[in-house]
């Protein structure tokens, strides 16, 4: 009885060992943690023990780096991410959020030339109008992928500082800002150098709040979109039909609208309403049943600032279209 309790003991505190080492990762005694402490006292002003007092209340969250390693953009054909962001739930959802914060869009619009059904869409695929905005504690995300995550150790080591800085200027604290397992937050999910570029106080209360105000959030999205240069002159994205495959080569080829209409057409790409000079990029995508093409154009490849994924674009855009048609439709004459 005695050496089956002691066996029982003995694994659950092996057990228990192996728990306790997948969460709490010891950062505040690690070299590089150290290091990257150190540069933030001589850089940026920070209090050196308060650091580090942080990091020893952050936590290591394998699910980060397991999410993080599969996005969807990456892991499903098209048809099958076209279909989590393109539903009639959602559709309905962003109707409601258009009723429900008019207001805000329209201004948005005015101020910075966004089509309202555009911010909406984008509200809608990140975080399902505010449904979802992520479970992990940022600081715990972004310490994660930062020490733990050497692909994009780099990247995530500047938006840890970032959001170093961001609680700083905002007095928020840290270890209380909830996100994304990518470190993005509130409803259009900015991460923190983003928030710090373009978050805006669109209601003027003095405060640039994307968690928990619509509004602000509102003009951050617009606010994001007008600083990377939309134009908002002319179409976004078109289906286009394709004769033989030696478009193929022209397809996939980066986001950035860079082959001309004229020469598209010649490898192939059906006639589209478009000047010969217009530039933009091509898109395959896998449907069910077959391959559909895409022409990307200026404001496109804006979109995929914001997510560098096309078929993150395609969704927005494709989602804005159908909340638009069924708003267009709303406000008929015979509707109100």
């Amino acid at each position: 009885m005695y050496i089956k309790s002691s066996s029982a003991l003995i694994l659950a505190s092996v057990l228990l060992s192996i728990f306790a080492s997948s969460i709490f990762a010891d950062y505040e005694n690690r070299d590089s943690v150290k290091n990257f402490v150190d540069e933030l006292a001589v850089d940026d002003g920070f209090d050196r023990q308060q650091l580090l007092d942080i990091f020893e209340q952050v936590e290591k969250k394998q699910r980060i780096i397991d999410l993080i390693s599969k996005p969807a953009e990456k892991a499903k054909p098209w048809h099958e991410y076209r279909e989590i962001f393109v539903t009639a739930s959602r559709i309905a959802a962003g109707i409601e959020f258009w009723k429900e914060n008019e207001a805000a869009l329209n201004r948005a619009r005015l101020e910075f030339g966004i089509p309202s059904e555009i911010i909406v869409s984008v509200i809608g695929v990140e975080t399902n109008y505010g449904r979802n905005k992520g479970s992990f504690r940022v600081m715990d995300a972004l310490s994660t992928l930062a020490f733990d995550y050497p692909p994009r150790a780099r990247f995530f080591r500047g938006e840890l500082r970032e959001l170093l800085l961001l609680a700083r200027e905002e007095n928020k604290d840290p270890l209380e800002l909830i996100g994304s397992y990518a470190g993005a937050m509130g409803d259009g999910q900015f991460i923190p150098s983003s928030f710090r570029a373009y978050a805006k106080d669109f209601d003027g209360d003095g405060r640039r709040d994307i968690w928990s105000n619509r509004t602000d959030a509102i003009g951050s999205v617009a606010n994001y979109f007008y600083r990377h240069g939309w134009h908002g002159d002319g179409q976004i994205a078109l289906p286009v039909t394709v004769t033989g495959d030696r478009v193929d080569q022209f397809a996939n080829q980066g986001l950035k609208p860079k082959r001309s209409i004229a020469e598209l057409r010649t490898a192939g790409m059906e006639s589209v309403s478009l000047p010969d000079e217009t530039l933009g990029a091509l898109f395959k995508l896998e449907n069910r049943g077959g391959w559909e093409y895409w022409l990307g154009l200026h404001d496109f490849y804006v979109v995929t600032r914001y997510n560098h994924s096309h078929m993150y674009a395609l969704a927005v855009v494709q989602l804005s279209n159908a909340i638009q048609n069924r708003w267009e439709e709303l406000k008929k004459p015979d509707r109100l």
